[in-house]
This record gives C-alpha cells, sequence and structure tokens, in this order.
C-alpha cells in the first residue's frame, strides 16, 4: 500500500457511509481524520480497521457535532495534526421522519435537524477553508441525499435541512471555483445503514455504503482540472415509495 501524507476528514465516519468512507481511504494509503457522538463506538472502529488495513492511520475525537462548540473542536484536532488537508467530507447526519404538522410546535426538531445535517457541515468547514485556499487544492464533499432535491411526505425537518445542505454547497462550489478548491454534493438514495435497521425489506432496495464511498472516491481521483458537481446515487428499482 503506498502512503500518501495528504490527510482525509471524514465527519460521522462509525458507521454506515462514514465508516465506509474511512475504510476507502485508508486502504489507498491516506491518513484519516475522524469524529463521532460514541468514544466506544470510535474505538471500535480504530481496532476493526487496524485488523483490515494494517498501518492504517487513523486519528479519532469524540465529538457532538450538533454542537457548534464540537464542531470547533474537531476543527482544532484536525488543523492540529498539522498535515495538508486533501479532502473534507461532511458526512455527519441524522433522520427523524415525520410530518412538519406533527412536530413539537417550538420547533425544536427543525433546530436539531438543522444543527446536525447543516451547521455541522457549515461549522467544520469554515475553519479548515483558508488552508485549503492557501494551498490552491483540496476537495469538499458533502453527503447530502434525494431528499435535497425531492419532497418526502414523511420527510418534515430533515427535507428541510438536506434541501439547505445542497444550497450550502452549491455557494461554497461559486465561491471556491477560482481558488482550485473542488466541491462536491453527494446525494445518495435509500442506504443500507443503521437508519434503516427493522425496515422489512430486501437488500437490493438499497444502495451500499460501499458503493457511495466508490463513487466518491472515484470523483475525488479526477484530475484537478474536473469536477463532478452533483453525485446522484440510487436503488436500481428506483427511491422507495
Amino acid at each position: 500500500m503506498q502512503t500518501s501524507e495528504k490527510l482525509i476528514v471524514v465527519t460521522g465516519g462509525s458507521k454506515g457511509i462514514g465508516r465506509a468512507l474511512v475504510s476507502r481511504f485508508l486502504r489507498a494509503g491516506h491518513p484519516v481524520a475522524t469524529c463521532a457522538r460514541s468514544a466506544a463506538d470510535l474505538t471500535t472502529l480504530t481496532t476493526e480497521l487496524a485488523a483490515d488495513v494494517p498501518g492504517a492511520r487513523l486519528h479519532t475525537l469524540p465529538a457532538d457535532l450538533s454542537q457548534y462548540e464540537d464542531c470547533a473542536r474537531f476543527a482544532a484536532f484536525v488543523l492540529e495534526l498539522n498535515l495538508p488537508i486533501e479532502v473534507l467530507i461532511n458526512n455527519a447526519g441524522a433522520f427523524i421522519p415525520g410530518r412538519l404538522q406533527d412536530e413539537p410546535a417550538d420547533g425544536s426538531q427543525l433546530r436539531q435537524m438543522l444543527a446536525v445535517n447543516l451547521l455541522s457541515a457549515y461549522d467544520v468547514t469554515l475553519p479548515l477553508l483558508p488552508g485549503l485556499i492557501a494551498q490552491s487544492r483540496g476537495h469538499i464533499f458533502t453527503i447530502c441525499s434525494t431528499a435535497s432535491i425531492t419532497a418526502y411526505p414523511n420527510g418534515g425537518s430533515y427535507g428541510i435541512a438536506k434541501h439547505a445542505l445542497l444550497g450550502f454547497t452549491k455557494n461554497l462550489r461559486e465561491e471556491l471555483k477560482p481558488s482550485g478548491v473542488r466541491v462536491t454534493a453527494v446525494l445518495p438514495g435509500p442506504t443500507l445503514t443503521a437508519s434503516w435497521e427493522g425496515v422489512d425489506l430486501p437488500t437490493e432496495r438499497f444502495v451500499r455504503a460501499e458503493d457511495v464511498a466508490e463513487a466518491v472516491f472515484s470523483a475525488f481521483s479526477l484530475s484537478p482540472h474536473a469536477v463532478v458537481e452533483e453525485l446522484l446515487i440510487r436503488p436500481q428499482l428506483g427511491d422507495l415509495g
């Protein structure tokens, strides 16, 4: 395995798409920094990937990115590694299904969904942007959703937050065009992760987390002269109705 000193940053890397992304970039020889709310999950991740990827260089920090203070702490942790950042993947997120009309009247659910799905990306990206711009290189991915472009009856505040995340990504793309920093929105359909545990559907009705990671890695692997602006991935049989 060829090794690189160029750092890959993945938020929410202990499970699902995040874990698949961490594994894919470690296998490519990159050092990876990630976070998750659970310290125990990060310990398990480190142990399992050390066995799967000999020589893996994984840096972890427990952090709840729905909290601004933890976003700032994780960004500082990344910068203290003193490695050039090659990729930032804003993957942290959460899904609460339901209709807007049934949500708490105090707006707490919307604020929760915005905090974890939108503000986490905003609050981690901004402290890392100066370094990316200064080196005139890098790639920022945001893990959005098909809910970023399609309104679902049971999407509620999650759908609002994911629409906003795509808007954030599009603005970032326009701003960073002259800088050499690429920006990609990733829009997966239903993916076989913990969010769908207990659902009585065959696995072929879902996208595999590993396929999302491979698509991201492929987009990253293009020459600096090209960028995949939006990466839309659905199950072969289409979205779940």
